[in-house]
């Protein structure tokens, strides 16, 4: 009899446990989300932001306002979610700049790993090297030789120091044994204008960022940085087809939200970036952003793992800001 008076209490608290959180989940967003884009409009990860959270919006009934916080390599946007409550109403769409930016920046007013939580990915991101067309080359066989015949005279441009755009130029530099100089410029739009306009000369820039240029060629494009061409370039090597063996760089635009947001709620979350990107209507506005789900286990895994990584490429360069 005792002992079916324990169970009965403990099954009890459990249920007091349990459908809170349920009930949160069930109830959430009751208000409007703010989705924090530590960067410009026009880049990968504003735009790929927009897409989904647009659809996440349109299913829940409810919205989720973006507010683009540019600077300091997406810092400041970072900051501002590491400080905010951690109810689930401020969430944060950013890119493997965020795992970057410990190891560049002396101190940061937040840390990476514990002030964060992964809540999901959104999209793949493979680096589509381009040129200005003013730039004698047509291959990156021919961009490394120029390159080395003259040190420390192109200029190629980033979205910010430190970010996927830099570190995939730094990493050819590294394994090509060049010199270049760096321009560094607060997002991927920005960069991109400033290439077209011809104040430098090249540039590893998103799909979303580069591809009305290359279209209108006002870019040329040379290569993609993953492992494998991509479906809608089949006739662009990779950058280790063209010329520079195991070579291959590629990152991620993902979900995070303040550390101790219930795991309903990041649940929740993540059930909807995985609906909007199985919609239909997704799949076509995404198709040339590569889609990437990871449950939010695998986006803490995969955040840790590039930690690791990026801080090893990073020591390599010698990027380092106060």
């Amino acid at each position: 009899m005792r002992l079916a008076k324990h169970t009965v209490a403990f099954v009890a608290i459990v249920f007091v446990l349990i459908v809170p959180s349920w009930a949160l989940a069930q109830g959430y967003p009751s208000k409007p989300v703010r989705v924090v884009i530590p960067w410009p409009a026009g880049g990968l990860t504003d735009v790929t932001g927009r897409i989904v959270f647009q659809k996440i919006s349109e299913t829940l009934g409810q919205q989720f306002i973006i507010d683009n916080r540019p600077g300091a390599t997406g810092s400041i946007g970072a900051d501002l979610v590491a400080k905010s409550p951690s109810d689930g109403y401020t969430i944060m769409v950013h890119s493997t700049s965020h795992v970057s930016n410990p190891h560049i920046y002396n101190k940061l007013p937040y840390d990476t790993l514990k002030d964060f939580v992964g809540v999901g990915l959104l999209v793949a991101q493979t680096g589509l090297l381009v040129v200005h067309p003013s730039l004698p080359v047509k291959s990156v066989k021919e961009l490394v030789a120029l390159a080395k015949a003259r040190p420390d005279q192109i200029l190629y441009a980033s979205s910010g120091s430190g970010s996927f755009s830099h570190l995939a130029v730094a990493l050819l530099t590294s394994m090509t044994g060049t010199r270049m100089v760096h321009v560094p410029y607060k997002g991927g739009g920005p960069a991109t204008t400033a290439l077209v306009s011809g104040e430098t000369q090249f540039l590893v820039g998103s799909p979303a960022a580069v591809l009305t240029q290359i279209n209108a060629k006002r870019l040329r494009l040379l290569a993609v940085t993953s492992d494998t061409r991509l479906p809608q370039f089949p006739d662009t090597p990779t950058v280790a087809q063209a010329g520079v063996p195991g070579y291959e760089f590629r990152a991620w635009v993902g979900v995070l939200a303040p550390a101790g947001t219930p795991k309903a709620i990041v649940d929740r979350v993540n059930a909807e970036i995985k609906k909007a990107q199985d919609s239909p209507d997704m799949r076509s506005k995404l198709e040339s952003f590569e889609p990437w789900y990871m449950t939010p286990e695998q986006t803490a895994a995969r955040i840790k793992s590039d930690y690791d990584k990026y801080g090893k490429l990073i020591k390599l360069t010698g990027t380092k800001l106060e």
